[in-house]
């Protein structure tokens, strides 16, 4: 049988690949249009504005990232593994506990950046009087209350393409509003209102659609369930911990880049590196519904002990993902001042080598991107916190020596460094792991 033959007739590889596709269809035409709104938005600020509102909008999100407890995964984790059992009533108790949890962080968070709006504009800017737009921002962080509750909700449900439409709805709002303002000049805070808007519709959308879910699985009344029911509850809490921990780690040392890259280079240099990062994200577009669809699957694998099923999958998975980022990857790399050129214009050109710096391990990292998931379905929440602080701390360490000198490219390869060493440590550990469980089953 050949290989091409294998992958049609895997029925649990063809379902998450319908899955996908239906979350990845709309994803592409959001891709063209956040690739649209890039263009006017980097030709409207200049290197110096796109860097002021990147570090505005990354700054709510590091903020909110730091406090998170990553409650879709502890939703696919017990309120999926319950759900499959049919313990209605513990997978109600779980969904209920996270939704309060996450609300209460999103209040926290937004007062924070309030409170500490001065000293993001003193450190993170060079420009005074704008404290304001980092509290007008942070403002999403209230209508994403319970989005992270609500993606969990619709992967254990099967509906997670929703948020697909959601995203795809937003996208065309901000769109319009963005074009408005390239057409007639408009200013860097029409530009915000934009972006905040389509944040506050996808996260209002995303707990409507996931309240719909939850009425048709459990029941009108589910919200009444008793957290008494919960099981095992210092294992929820250690796992919800974990998350936390592992979750600012990354926001830190990752998916704070801009802030780092602010903390040391000018607002334009910024605008430059925002530039090479936005553009080499693109590779998260097909990567992205394949994580959404592929966890609670795995999950699912894992609490039947299918291990030799989990293998095969595993493989199969990986190598789909091989194929299409390694193409992705080479093509950023020889056409990468073309795609610079058309999405900025000529003024961010000095993004290039940043941005082949960045491709490698990003590339790297959505290859093996099953990674923590796979990890926290085996039960191992803490092994990627170890792995991605020690693999942060030398990072950061390397960027106070690197980055003043060498600029926006050693900050590019620092994080392809990150990428592939806390990456490729995790998903040996995983498959490591597995071969154990296989080898003790034996027994």
């Amino acid at each position: 049988m050949s290989l091409l033959s294998k992958f049609k007739e895997d029925p649990l590889f063809g379902k998450v690949m319908r899955s996908s596709g239906k979350l990845l269809s709309a994803n592409t035409i959001s891709l063209g249009l956040s690739v649209l709104q890039g263009v006017m938005v980097a030709r409207l600020l200049a290197p110096e504005g796109l860097g002021l509102i990147r570090v505005v909008m990354v700054y709510a999100s590091t903020i909110n990232s730091i406090l998170s407890f990553r409650m879709s995964e502890l939703i696919v984790r017990y309120g999926g593994e319950y759900l499959a059992k049919g313990e209605k009533e513990k997978a109600s108790a779980v969904v209920k506990a996270a939704g309060l949890a996450e609300a209460v962080v999103s209040l926290f968070a937004f007062l924070l950046v309030v409170v500490s709006a001065g000293i993001a504009e003193k450190y993170f800017t060079e420009t005074t009087g704008i404290a304001w737009m980092f509290i007008i921002y942070a403002l999403g962080l209230l209508a994403n209350f319970n989005v992270e509750t609500s993606t969990g909700i619709l992967q254990i449900t099967h509906k997670i393409e929703l948020q697909g439409v959601f995203n795809l709805a937003q996208n065309i709002i901000a769109t319009i509003i963005i074009g408005a303002a390239f057409l007639w000049n408009g200013t860097l805070p029409v530009v915000l209102g934009a972006y905040l808007l389509g944040k506050i519709i996808l996260g209002l959308a995303m707990f409507i659609a996931a309240q719909f879910q939850l009425r048709k699985i459990f029941n009108a009344g589910w919200w009444g369930v008793s957290l008494s029911k919960l099981a095992s509850t210092r294992e929820l809490v250690r796992f919800a911990v974990s998350s936390n921990i592992s979750a600012t780690i990354i926001k830190i040392f990752r998916e704070s880049e801009l802030l780092w890259v602010a903390f040391f280079l000018p607002t334009n240099i910024v605008g430059l590196y925002s530039v090479a990062y936005a553009i080499v994200s693109f590779i998260s577009i097909p990567a992205d519904p394949l994580i959404s669809t592929t966890f609670p699957e795995i999950n699912r694998l894992v609490v039947k002990k299918a291990w030799l099923q989990l293998k095969d999958f595993l493989r199969k998975i990986t190598a789909l993902s091989f194929a299409y980022n390694l193409l992705l990857g080479v093509a950023f790399v020889l056409f990468g001042r073309w795609i610079i050129l058309i999405y900025s214009g000529e003024k961010f050109l000095n993004a290039y080598p940043a941005l082949v710096a960045l491709t490698i391990g990003i590339v790297f990292n959505y290859i093996l991107f099953w990674n923590r998931p796979l990890l926290l379905s085996l039960g191992l929440p803490d092994f990627p916190i170890w792995v991605t602080l020690a693999v942060g701390l030398i990072k950061v360490a390397l960027a106070f020596l690197l980055i003043p000198k060498y600029g926006i490219v050693a900050a590019g390869a620092l994080l392809s460094f990150y990428y592939i060493a806390s990456v490729g440590i995790m998903a040996l550990r995983g498959v490591k792991e597995i071969q154990n469980n296989e080898n003790r089953s034996h027994h």
